[in-house]
Order: structure tokens, then sequence, then C-alpha cells
């Protein structure tokens, strides 16, 4: 069998994995968040953190419960390492310098997972376990609330009230992302993932020396960063160490956790509304962007021209042979498709045209299907936009399910795409303009300036799959994208829920003739020429001087 005919076949398995997963787990979050009944586990929760349920928040309300609980989480993540070195488990690691913990904090409470660090050669047991696994199932679970009160924006009428933030909370972690993680988690281990709290040992000798390794709740870990589209290695190599990703099959079905969520998320969109027609147009618009990229991707890495690319079958540096090139590019698009930025490769390794990909990828906003919950949202914003279009082309005041797009709401959603652009844009300037920032860079040319793009590109938009060859790990770095990631996280959320309490305070507009039907196919592909469209002319010059250039002169 050909390696073309290998990585077609397994997108194809993954298509209908996610297929088969689409509908029970679409309809089981929509139960879960429509639900007016509380577990006896949440109760506890509930209890402990002193917060009512049944108490509905308007959007100012809900916004100050992220901001705030993101706030904790911050600050106790930022302790846990700068007190490393006096904790039990610590591997006899020091504490963490204060301007990495403050981009690392930053990094895992952003749902981006930015890592400027080794993880085996920095972090202990307790600050994985008990900091950083618990940042990825809880940040990713403040994704999936935002997005669930933008629905209820949608589906609520003469009200502001969007649900409450603690209950929402609560609910995404312990019925969704709990359950689903441990069978991930007991799968990954079947599949020969470590699972362990093993100290460091030596393991052979290579070269008159020996290497060292320590273990780690890696499959549990590996199973929730990848189920809540988080990205963080236990190890530096990420998903290519065979600790994380042992096995084609295991590489499979971490990109089937990554995608998971994202797309049925979708299905929850289409039952919480009323419709599940409008949730299949947002899944078509998601698919046919996500099966593009990937199809794109394989034709750049399978056409590699030169003796090297042709004795290899393809672009083969910088990927695992376990997985090959097909594998390697359906895990990259899936991790820059969403806010996951796990890596079974090295993105730098890629031609000059797949790491444009990579990076077009995050550029687009992470919305095919994008992050738990940031994917959603995202796309639905992107929906406002189009109608918002259509509705000029005809000269109609926009609506989309029934809810009119008036001034207030275009205003939010024009904040919304333009916030990350501006992060990503200035601080990319800011770095090539410096002296000191640029030492930082392995390669010049556009190659180098690739790699300052790529870095704010990934923190800015949540993502945190690093394009290798550039030392992250100076205060520069370190500081400026901890702050594109916070402002890149939270910022676009107060656009979203605003906008969530001015939908839901409206009243039903009824459907006319004239009202633009977005169910149907003539606006997924009005949605996927928007999205395209607004993502060119935003990011094209950037994109020029780095991997078309690069692209182009190869």
């Amino acid at each position: 069998m050909s390696p073309q005919t290998a990585g077609v076949l397994q997108l194809l398995a993954l298509i209908a994995a996610l297929a088969l997963a689409y509908r029970p787990l679409g309809d089981h979050m929509a139960r879960v968040y429509s639900s007016d009944k509380h577990h006896a586990p949440e109760k506890w929760i509930y209890k402990a953190i002193g917060a009512d349920p049944g108490t509905e928040m308007r959007w100012p309300a809900y916004l100050r419960g992220v901001l705030a609980f993101s706030a904790v989480s911050v600050l106790f993540l930022y302790g846990l390492q700068r007190l490393q070195g006096s904790l039990p488990g610590s591997l006899g690691f020091a504490s963490i310098d204060p301007d990495q913990a403050f981009n690392t904090a930053a990094s895992f409470v952003a749902n981006t997972n930015w890592q400027s660090y080794a993880g085996e050669q920095a972090m202990g047991h307790v600050v994985q376990t008990g900091g950083l696994a618990v940042q990825n199932f809880v940040s990713a679970a403040v994704g999936m609330a935002v997005a669930v009160a933008l629905v209820r924006g949608f589906a609520r009428s003469r009200t502001g009230e969007l649900g409450n933030f603690w209950a929402d909370l609560v609910r995404g972690t312990v019925r969704i992302l709990l359950p689903i993680a441990l069978i991930g988690a007991i799968v990954l281990v079947a599949c020969g993932a470590v699972q362990n709290f093993a100290g460091i040992h030596e393991v052979g000798q290579f070269m008159g020396g020996s290497q060292q390794w320590n273990g780690g709740a890696v499959a549990s870990q590996e199973a929730i960063k990848e189920l809540g589209t988080n990205g963080g290695g236990y190890f530096n190599a990420n998903s290519a160490h065979p600790f994380e990703n042992p096995t084609p099959f295991s590489n499979l079905f971490e990109v089937f956790l990554i995608l998971v969520i994202p797309f049925a998320l979708t299905r929850t969109f289409g039952r919480m509304v009323g419709s599940v027609r409008q949730g299949y147009a947002i899944l078509a618009t998601m698919a046919i962007i996500w099966i593009g990229f990937t199809a794109l991707m394989m034709w750049t890495e399978f056409a590699g021209r030169g003796p090297a690319f042709e004795i290899a079958g393809g672009a083969m540096e910088g990927k695992e042979t376990r997985f090959g090139i097909g594998g390697s590019s359906i895990f990259a698009v899936a991790t820059t498709l969403t806010s996951t930025g796990a890596v079974n490769s090295f993105h730098s390794s890629f031609t000059g045209f797949g790491g444009g990909i990579t990076l077009l990828g995050m550029q687009l906003g992470e919305i095919a299907p994008g992050g738990v919950g940031s994917g959603l949202y995202g796309m639905l914003i992107m929906a406002i936009i189009a109608v918002f279009i259509a509705g000029l082309m005809v000269g109609r005041t926009p609506e989309y399910l029934g809810k009119k797009i008036g001034t207030r709401e275009i205003k939010l959603a024009a904040c919304y795409i333009l916030v990350t652009p501006a992060l990503v844009l200035c601080f990319t300037a800011a770095a090539m303009a410096l002296p000191t920032p640029v030492d930082s860079m392995t390669n010049s040319g556009a190659h180098g300036f690739s790699e300052i793009l790529y870095a704010y590109t990934s923190g800015a938009n949540n993502n945190g799959s690093a394009f290798a060859g550039l030392n992250a790990d100076t205060q520069w770095f370190n500081s400026t994208i901890g702050l594109a990631m916070l402002s890149g996280r939270f910022l676009p959320m107060v656009f979203v829920l605003a906008l969530a309490g001015s939908l839901a305070e409206q009243k039903p507009v009824p459907e006319t003739a004239g009202t633009l039907r977005t169910d149907k196919p003539l606006y997924a592909g009005l949605l996927v020429g928007t999205i395209v469209i607004i993502t060119g002319l935003t990011y094209f010059p950037a994109l020029a001087l780095g991997p078309l250039a690069e692209g182009l002169a190869s």
C-alpha cells in the first residue's frame, strides 16, 4: 500500500468515527446544558465554592464569573510553580523562574498550553497533575460554557439571562470531559502510553553515556490534553514522543479526541436553538474547511521535489516514521484548525507551503472545527458577519435565527474578529523591530520571520503549537506571549457574552419570504467565502513575507 493511499484511508476512518459519535455526543451535551437537575458530586462542588447553580446570570455577571475563576486559576498555577522546589513529588526540580511561571500559568488557564520549557526536565508530578492537568479540564469547560451562553442568547427572547456560569463550568467538567477523558486514558494505556508516578531513572547506554527519563501520569494527561483541545505535552517532544503517542492507532485516536467535541457541539447548537438543520449548516462549513486543508496539506507534503523527497516518498524531515506523512498531515491540520497545539511532527520542517497551511489554520480563528467551545462561538460570530454581508447585498436588515443583527450586534462581532489579528501583527512587528528578540531566531530570512509570526499567531489564537527553531524561553517572549495569550482568550469572550446578552433581550423576528435561509448549502458556501476573504485580507501581507515567500523560493 502506498503512503498516499494509507493517508487517505486514515482520513476516511477518522471521518467515519466522528460521524458515529456526532449525534449521541451532541445530544448528550444538549441535555447536560439544558437540565435543571444537579448530581450529588456537583452539589458538593457548589457547596464548597459557595455558588447557587439555580441563579440565572445576565452577561456582566456571567463574564465576572469567567474572569474571576480564571484570575484565581492563574494565581494558583503561578504560585504552584514558584513553590515547586519545596513541594513533594518535585523530582528534584527547582522552582520555575517568575517570567516562565507567568507564561505557563497564562498559557494553561487560557487553554493555549504554549510551553517554553521541556516538561520532563522542569515540571514535577505535583505541578503536572495538580496544576497543569487540572487546568486542561477547567479551561476547556470555560470555553464550552461561553459557547453555550451565546447559544442561549440565540435561543431565548425578551430576557438578558444566559444561565449560570458555575453550573455550566461544573457540568461541562463532570458530565462531559471527565467520563470521555477516563475512557480515552484507558485506550491510550492499552496502546502503550505511560501512566505512573515513577521518578527519574536511567534507560540504557547511548554513545558511552546513559539517558534519563522520568515517568508520570502521561496517558491521563494526554487524553484530556487532546479532548479539551489543550495541547501541552508531558514531554518536550509532545505527541511525537512514544510515551505519549506510541502507535499509528493511538495517533488517529488522539486526532479523534481533538475533533469530536468541537464537531459535536454543532449538533448541540442545533438542538438548543430548535433547528438541527442550523447545526448541520455550521457543521458543513467546518467540515469543508477541515477536509480542504487536510487534502491540501497531504498534497504539498507528498509532492516535494528533489532526490531526498523522492527516496523518502515525500517531505519526511521532522516527521515520525511510525506515523508517516499522512498521519502527520492529518494531525498538524487538526491541531492548528483547533486550539489544541499538540504536535506529532515539527511544523518548522514542513515544506514552505505546508508551514503556511498550519499558520493559516490558526489565523482563520481556529473555527474549523476550532477549540472546545471557542470554535463554535467563533464560527457563530462569522455567521453573523456573513448574514450582515448578505443583508447589504439585498438591502435588508440582516437576521440570524430570528434575531435582528443591528448596529450593536455588528459592532461587537467586528471587535471580536479584529482583536486577535491586532495582537498578532503588533507583537510580531515589535519583535522584528527590536534588536534583542530576533537573536532568538535560529533561521534568517522568510523562515525566520515565520518563526516569530507563528509564535504570536499561536499565542494570541490560543493554539500553543510552536514552529520550532525559536528560543522562546526569554523574558521578552515569556512576557509578551503570555500577554497575547490572556488577551487573545478573554477579550473576545467579553464581546461574545455582550453579544449573547444583546440577542437574548430581543424578541423573535418572524420569518418572511425575504429572510435568508441560513440552513441551506448556499449559506454554507457564503460563510466559507466570508471566512477565507476576511482572513486573507487581514493576514496576506504577513503570510507573503513568510511562508509564501519561502514556498515560492523552494
